[in-house]
């Protein structure tokens, strides 16, 4: 049976939480491979709102058993206030389960992070503040603590003196900030053991004795590929690898035995924090589709950024992740603009670019080259099929398939579950 990877195809918030609710009902376990609680999903149920933001979006979804994969980085804090305020709502968290080899966010990374962002000044990444980013840093630098850390205090105590060591002497000498203890991180994280043990598996044994059975997994990647550490636009991108391949190596699932790759990308393009953006619109268009398509981070609140939709990042995309489908979001939004133009091409100082260029210096003096298109007035929120769509609104996502290197198999034309258009079965 197969396994599903989802992946956002531009700078996140693509709707990739949608995807996955949409196919939720239909598989067996749903992973979150990769990131932490510095990026959220949306998913609308039955009219009703639910914010996700450590918790992969399958929680929701009555038959799923919800994964955290062993690439997630793991707040403990947050975990248990999402599932609390989920379970205040009337959902059901108790088939969630965590990898034993997940990493812990400790409260030191949050202190590192918000220290060294404000110390990098006009060169700060724009990070959320989470601590996301020093603990990957610390696992590369065999410094993290694991999940399964927590239930051996001895060695947890022994790991968290070993982390300590090098902080303590940046916070306190170069950030001016106080001496943190191993007591009060220890109890910190041993304050979660009773509560956190029933979640924690052997992930990897799970999943494939799962695909063994014939049961369908669902990995849905946390960011997006242009915030890939290796693919996306370094350095303003995440700590991890928010691409097909790391959602591989995040859940322990073989990448012979993944049979869908399906990219989320919007109708038109947004970004948050900082970081090079072509087709960014300063204007009141821009200010038109954050409004109307209400661009704002689920952690954050932050206003993203935004522009029309670029197939140059679309094909990359596609290529880098080895796209079998598409899944187009947010098309509604656009409804009642009357020309809509797409990035076909760059223009970097007189030449044409039709691909991503090599450097970072070429990408950040990229003009976007438009190919304009007609828009439509109706409202498409009602539509089922391709047929169904007004001409113009059929045309403009014709033409962005032909151009975006994978097939449109479904089509977001509004916020509720039920809001789809399904060209082609993502399943099967």
């Amino acid at each position: 049976m197969p396994a599903i990877v989802i992946v956002g195809a531009q700078w996140g918030d693509e709707g990739k939480g949608k995807a996955t609710d949409l196919l939720g009902s239909r598989v067996d376990y749903v992973v979150k491979p990769n990131g932490g609680n510095n990026a959220g999903h949306t998913v609308v149920v039955g009219g009703e709102k639910f914010e996700l933001k450590l918790l992969p979006a399958g929680i929701l979804s009555p038959n799923a058993v919800p994964v955290i994969g062993n690439g997630v980085v793991v707040n403990l804090e947050a975990l248990f206030e999402e599932i609390d305020g989920l379970q205040a709502r009337g959902a059901d968290t108790s088939r969630l389960r965590v990898s034993a080899n997940a990493h812990l966010v400790a409260p030191y990374h949050q202190t590192m992070d918000k220290v060294t962002e404000r110390f990098l000044g006009k060169r700060a990444i724009g990070t959320t503040g989470r601590g996301i980013g020093p603990t990957y840093m610390d696992k590369v630098a065999r410094l993290g603590i694991r999940v399964q850390d927590i239930f051996d205090e001895s060695i947890l105590r022994q790991k968290i003196e070993g982390a300590l060591r090098q902080k303590n002497e940046l916070l306190v000498k170069l950030y001016n900030r106080r001496h943190i203890t191993v007591d009060e991180i220890a109890e910190y994280f041993l304050s979660y053991v009773d509560r956190l043990r029933p979640m924690v598996v052997d992930s990897t044994i799970l999943l494939n004795d799962a695909l063994d059975q014939d049961k369908v997994v669902l990995m849905e990647g946390g960011q997006a590929t242009y915030l890939d550490v290796d693919h996306g636009t370094y350095p303003f991108v995440t700590s991890s690898n928010p691409t097909a391949g790391g959602a591989s190596v995040g859940s322990g699932i073989g990448p012979t035995r993944i049979t869908r790759s399906i990219g989320i990308v919007k109708a038109y393009t947004t970004r948050v924090g900082a970081g090079p953006f072509p087709t960014e619109l300063e204007d009141k268009w821009g200010e038109y589709l954050q409004k109307t398509g209400g661009e704002f981070g689920v952690n954050t609140g932050r206003p993203r950024r935004c522009g029309w939709y670029d197939a140059v990042m679309a094909r990359y995309a596609a290529r880098i992740n080895g796209f079998t489908d598409y899944f187009l979001t947010k098309l509604d939004v656009l409804t009642g603009i009357e020309e809509i133009p797409v990035c076909v091409g760059y223009d970097v100082d007189g030449t044409l670019h039709s691909q991503m260029p090599m450097t970072q210096t070429d990408f950040h003096h990229a003009e976007p080259v438009y190919e304009t298109f007609a828009g439509w007035e109706e409202d498409i929120t009602g539509c089922r099929s391709l047929e169904s769509l007004p001409e113009n609104a059929r045309a403009y996502v014709l033409a962005l398939e032909e151009m975006s290197g994978a097939p449109f198999s479904a089509i977001g034309v509004g916020p509720g579950r039920d809001q789809v258009i399904q060209v082609r079965d993502l399943i099967s």
